[in-house]
């Protein structure tokens, strides 16, 4: 039956215009922020935990914000794995940053695509694919009865979905090998033994370091990217924000603290976009508080 309503709601969702969709999202988001729940109380920690400079007023602001964006990151999920192509593209009205992601591929080496969890992060794989061949690494939904239907969604214009195992990997490196693109979320914890506990806003957290075997292995170029939702559902402007740094000429403790300090400074650009909710720092070294 769960299955079955998400799916409703989904193609429900399809058939409005994105401004009611989003209107949608303010509505659910505000209800979230008015009675206890997981969700609220996890983006409250991280809030805490990573803008402790921030008054009580501005952090209870920003903590609505940022639910009310994500339930648009729900709501906004019908237009964005229905919609044809050409009512899909339009949805994008401005793009930052893209020359210099066609500069870096004309070079051969690929690009790595870093998409945090900001903003429409859906959007981004759904765009590139529109224009490059892609390959993307996929976590199977919790639901697993949700699996086809997320992998369809995504790959529908022709990205090529890869599992987080030993397979995927290799695709990804055969496809930077071939100069193409490939998708990975870079704020994402890794599983057991794939990663190192690297400062994320100042707070440990369990990092992954494929990011970096990637770039130090094909030398590809890393753009940070994001897709910032516009007021009023009027569209998406995608960034794609080449790396601060050349991670590759680092040590992997270096390379990954810098690519941490990436990811921030995109946070930083839209925090009321940015998925607080998520469990950033569950891993803990033994000994450790445990957050959450």
């Amino acid at each position: 039956m769960r299955v079955f309503l998400i799916k409703a709601m989904l193609s429900a969702f399809s058939l409005l215009p994105l401004p009611v969709t989003h209107l949608i999202g303010i509505v659910i988001g505000w209800c979230l922020n008015h009675v206890p729940s997981e969700l609220k109380r996890v983006s409250a920690v991280n809030l805490k935990l990573c803008l402790p400079s921030l008054d009580e007023t501005s952090r209870r602001h920003l903590l609505q914000e940022s639910l009310i964006e994500m339930a648009k990151t729900a709501t906004e999920l019908g237009p964005l794995w229905y919609w044809r192509k050409e009512r899909f593209t339009a949805l994008v009205k401005k793009v930052s940053g893209e020359e210099a992601v066609k500069h870096a591929l004309e070079r051969g080496q690929g690009v790595i695509i870093a998409a945090p969890h900001l903003g429409a992060w859906e959007m981004v794989g759904l765009y590139c694919s529109t224009r490059y061949p892609i390959t993307s690494l996929y976590r199977p939904p919790r639901i697993t009865e949700l699996d086809t239907l997320v992998r369809k969604s995504r790959s529908r214009f022709g990205a090529h979905m890869v599992p987080t195992d030993i397979s995927g990997i290799r695709a990804l490196y055969n496809a930077l090998t071939r100069g193409e693109f490939v998708g990975i979320l870079p704020d994402q914890e890794p599983g057991t033994g794939n990663g190192v506990f690297t400062p994320f806003y100042g707070i440990p957290a369990y990092t992954m370091t494929l990011l970096y075997r990637l770039t130090c292995r094909t030398k590809a170029t890393i753009f940070f990217t994001y897709a910032e939702r516009l007021p009023k559902g009027k569209g998406y402007h995608l960034h794609f924000v080449p790396a601060l740094q050349d991670i590759s000429e680092f040590d992997q403790a270096m390379a990954l603290e810098h690519m941490n300090k990436n990811i921030e400074a995109c946070v930083n650009a839209i925090p009321a976009q940015y998925q607080w909710s998520y469990k950033r720092f569950r891993t803990r070294r033994a000994g450790e508080p445990d957050y959450y």
